[in-house]
Order: C-alpha cells, then structure tokens, then sequence
C-alpha cells in the first residue's frame, strides 16, 4: 500500500510567510514587522481582516502591541491591532470560564478600543469585525453587555443578533469572510438560528464568495456536539443527506472553481482563481465535505491545501482529536467518490466521512 510521507505543516499563519514572520516577532515583543506588514497589505480589507486576525492571536499574550500603541499613539493600524488584542483577551477570558461582572469589563474595554480604531480609520470593517466578535461574550439576553448585539432581524425568520453591526462591515467590505463566521459563531454560543444563518448566507452569496462556505461549519460543529454526546448512530449517517452533499458541491462549484473576479471581452474565457489565495481552513473544511459526504472531486482541493492542514474540521470530527492528522491523510489517499473502505489488517474502517477504530481492550 502507498505511504503518504508528505510532512503535514501546521500554522495558522499557513503559506503566508511574511504573516508568519510577524507573528514570531510578536511573541518576542517585537512590532515592527506587524507594522511593515498592515502598511504593506494597505486597503486590501480581506487580506488585512485575515493577517490582523491571525497576530492578534499571536500577540494576545504578549505586550507588544501596547509598546507599538504607546510609541505610534496615532497609528490606525496600531490603534486596530489594540482593538484585536482587547478582544480576543475577552474571548479568551470567555472560553476560560470568566462571567459576569469581569466579562463584562473585560468586554467593554476591547469595546472602546474597537470605537477609537473605528474613528481613527471609518472606512476600516476590521474594527466592526471586532465587535462581532465580542458580542460571542453577550449570550444572557436578560443582562446583556450592549443592545447593539440583540437587534431583531429585518426579516424575523432568525433571532436577535448583531445585525446591525454586520451590516455596518458589510457596507465596508461585502461578505467579509470573518464577519460573518463571527454571526455564526454568536447564534452557536446562544444554540438557536446558526444552521438557518448558514443557509440563508450560502443562498445569496455571490460567486466566488467564501462565505459560500457557511453550511460546512455549522455542519461540523453539530456533528462534534453529536460526538460529544455519544449519539453514535446519528454521527454515522450524519454526512449521508442530500442538504449536506448540495452545500459541499456549491462550496466547490460556486466557490472554488469560480472564475478571478474582473470583466472579460466577449468571447474570451475568465482567467480561474488562484486557489492559494483561498483561507486554508475553508479548504479543509471543502476537502472534508466532499469526502464525507460522498460528492468526491476533492482532488483539486487537497493539491491547494498541499502540505498546510488545519486541524478544523478534521478534529471535531473524529472519535479523538489527537488523531486528526492521520484522518487528514486518510482522507487525502482514499478515493474521494468512496463512502467506505476497509484496510485490510489494520481494523480502521472508514465510513461516510467518519473514521473508526478499534477500542483498545
């Protein structure tokens, strides 16, 4: 049987070396590649909402973003990269457990950071996306952290959400990846209206844009609660439905096969997207799908992702995180149209898209 040797390269900084840099220097208290790389990436709104994202994670815990703000009082970009730090220390402190009063404080000072990055630069949607993310922390509708995030929809069919603020990025940058994984990931943490989110979302989403996406990872995090829950026959089937292999063949029709944005002369045919360009994880998320789901054609996709797995989806959907990258590899050699395979001699079984094993006696 073939081996797959090829060295799997895990960072959320992925084939973006420049970003990964800067990270490095972060963690050593160090700004000055941040700040070369906010200057150089300039207007371009995903690419700065996908670079900001991934060094204020890398800089949370570190203080340098407070000596660039202290020494660059006036700098838009150091004023956002504050922003980002406060929040995700608050989404830190929420995932750790932190409620009540020390949320709220913790939330409401990210929250004036997020104000002065939005007036320093108005037309920036990062410091919107900020607040997206911050309303994860507001789920107590009966006390909540700021009536901006419990605005009733327009429509009515979804809860009270942050809808104002989505629109406001949305103005800004349409279909801005992250703000909307935000939304999502706000109706999650409160249980209701994630799913009918997602699909709304992907229905009207333009070609080629990434939030196509949305159904994959509201897929997979009730497929996770379902492992969790110890629900082994609804996991098995879980992947096997015709809504499921609809939103994967969309996800790589209308986005990763769309053609590059840009008009074209008559006749002539548009020039496709560099998947490279593609987030990382919304690739893993793709190649997964395909799989589980038994619509296939995920070759392309793994050849984009080449050596930068993530660890969503593959994590949250497996009997034990600590073995998603050899179910990462399994998935890349087996035949993407297989719903199962057998390996001989090795009592690993793949079904579906889920892979089970032996349990150690």
């Amino acid at each position: 049987m073939a081996t797959d040797v090829m060295d799997l390269i895990v960072h959320s900084a992925g084939r973006d070396h420049e970003l990964r840099l800067a990270m490095e220097d972060l963690q050593m208290d160090r700004w000055r590649a941040a700040q070369q790389l906010l200057r150089s990436t300039g207007t371009n709104w995903a690419l700065r909402t996908s670079r900001s994202q991934a060094l204020a994670v890398g800089a949370a815990r570190s203080h340098a973003i407070e000596a660039w703000r202290e020494e660059e009082p006036g700098s838009v970009s150091a004023l956002m990269m504050w922003a980002r730090v406060l929040t995700q220390r608050a989404l830190y402190a929420f995932r750790d457990g932190v409620r009540g009063e020390k949320l709220r404080r913790a939330a409401y000072v990210a929250d004036q950071a997020c104000r002065a990055a939005a007036s320093a630069w108005p037309e920036d949607p990062v410091p919107g996306v900020c607040f997206l993310a911050l309303a994860q922390t507001d789920v107590d509708q009966s006390w909540p952290h700021s009536p901006l995030n419990w605005f009733v929809h327009r429509d009515g069919f979804l809860p009270p959400g942050p809808w104002t603020v989505l629109n406001w990025v949305h103005v800004r940058d349409p279909y801005n990846r992250e703000a909307y994984h935000r939304v999502l990931q706000v109706l999650q943490a409160r249980g209701a209206g994630d799913l009918d989110f997602a699909l709304w979302v992907a229905s009207t989403a333009p070609e080629g844009a990434a939030v196509t996406l949305l159904p994959l990872y509201a897929f997979v995090e009730t497929y996770r609660r379902s492992i969790a829950q110890s629900q082994t026959a609804k996991v098995i089937a879980f992947w096997a439905t015709d809504q499921k292999a609809h939103y994967a063949r969309r996800g790589l029709e209308w986005w990763f096969n769309a053609p590059a944005p840009g008009a074209t002369s008559a006749g002539q045919k548009r020039q496709a997207r560099d998947p490279r360009t593609y987030s990382l994880a919304d690739l893993n998320h793709l190649a997964h799908a395909l799989g589980a789901t038994g619509v296939g054609d995920a070759a392309d996709v793994f050849t984009a992702i080449g050596p930068y797995a993530t660890p969503a989806p593959w994590a949250h959907v497996t009997q034990n995180p600590a073995w998603w990258q050899d179910d990462f590899r399994s998935a890349r050699k087996r035949d993407p149209v297989a719903h199962w395979q057998l390996r001989a001699g090795s009592g690993l079984v793949v079904l579906a898209g889920l892979v089970l094993r032996p349990v150690p006696s």
